[in-house]
């Protein structure tokens, strides 16, 4: 069943403390790398801001820089925070992106911020202007489209580069706007797995063809921790653990060294968060691994997946994609 579901990573420039900007993206570039030689289908980044620990904010320069130093994984946005940019930009910026590497970026789509509500602010005054996210996607479908001898505005490049959309979401929203316009959707399962199964089952209910896809396509993001046996990928699991308690304490998400207990590093009730943040986390050896991914894939019907991968070790998260890829065989 694997053989034939396409395998993505979703990348935040993960950042451990110790290290610089430069030591990180150049850790993100080795990674896209390797991802690259072993057959991975695309390699997005996601745009987050004011998040010490994360450096994935000026998301397209890093989608330039990871295409040009990779031969033929598709790279894109996993996503781009709409409501942030003007749609022009993006469209001057993703048709810019697909005329120096054609047929292999993809720009996948969300309406939250990807910050705090301050930040948010700072990056666009306007906080209501979320509520124009479905006229928004339509304006980037028309930049990116033929010139229809209409419009003033024309995004030049991007104009004819008729660049992948996908929308990306965590509620009932996206999945049903996804279906409306007939585009391909992606679920935020790493880290908000709540309405997993009425989104999915909403968005192929609604879906409509569109000239863009025929039928629907449903790509699944999910958190994946792999190791050589069960023992060490909980072990490992501890770093993304540690990191989400710091999210939900409002602290810097740098990446930290696993544990053997996190007993002592939080209380039942943020116990509970976690795990529930982390409810779809896929943990084990490759056995394990396996396994479950064959229950969600059948269970949900996953066109592909696409997964989170911060451990704490470059070594170790190199291995990950190593016993990834090895399940599919």
């Amino acid at each position: 069943m694997l053989a034939n579901i396409p395998f993505s990573l979703l990348e935040l420039a993960p950042m451990r403390e110790d290290a610089s900007v430069s030591e990180t993206l150049q850790k993100s570039t080795q990674y896209a790398q390797h991802a690259d030689q072993l057959g991975f289908h695309r390699f997005w980044l996601a745009e987050h801001h004011n998040m010490p620990g994360i450096v994935c904010a000026a998301t397209s320069i890093l989608i330039g820089h990871i295409a040009g130093n990779t031969q033929k994984i598709r790279v894109g946005s996993g996503g781009i925070m709409l409501p942030n940019h003007s749609t022009l930009v993006v469209a001057e910026q993703f048709g810019t992106l697909e005329s120096l590497y054609p047929g292999r970026i993809d720009l996948g789509l969300g309406r939250a911020p990807g910050s705090d509500p301050v930040t948010s602010q700072a990056l666009n005054s306007d906080l209501r202007r979320a509520d124009n996210f479905p006229a928004e996607v339509s304006e980037l479908q028309q930049l990116l489209g033929p010139y229809d001898g209409k419009h003033a505005i024309r995004a030049i490049p991007g104009e004819n580069t008729n660049v992948p959309l996908w929308l990306l979401g965590s509620s009932l929203f996206s999945a049903q706007l996804a279906a409306q316009k007939g585009l391909p959707y992606v679920f935020a399962g790493h880290f908000a797995p709540r309405f997993l199964h009425d989104a999915v089952a909403l968005y192929r209910r609604e879906f409509k063809p569109s000239d863009t896809l025929k039928a629907p396509y449903f790509m699944l993001a999910l958190p994946l921790v792999a190791a050589a046996t069960d023992e060490e990928a909980e072990y490992l699991s501890t770093t993304s653990k540690q990191r989400v308690l710091a999210l939900m304490r409002g602290q810097g998400l740098w990446l930290k060294a696993p544990v053997t207990s996190m007993d002592n590093l939080w209380n039942a009730q943020e116990k509970a968060q976690v795990d529930n943040f982390l409810s779809l986390s896929v943990i084990g050896g490759p056995t394990s691994i396996k396994h479950k991914l064959e229950i969600i894939a059948q269970q949900l019907n996953v066109d592909e997946f696409i997964f989170t991968n911060d451990l704490y070790d470059s070594e170790k998260r190199h291995q990950a994609l190593d016993i990834l890829m090895s399940i599919k065989q």
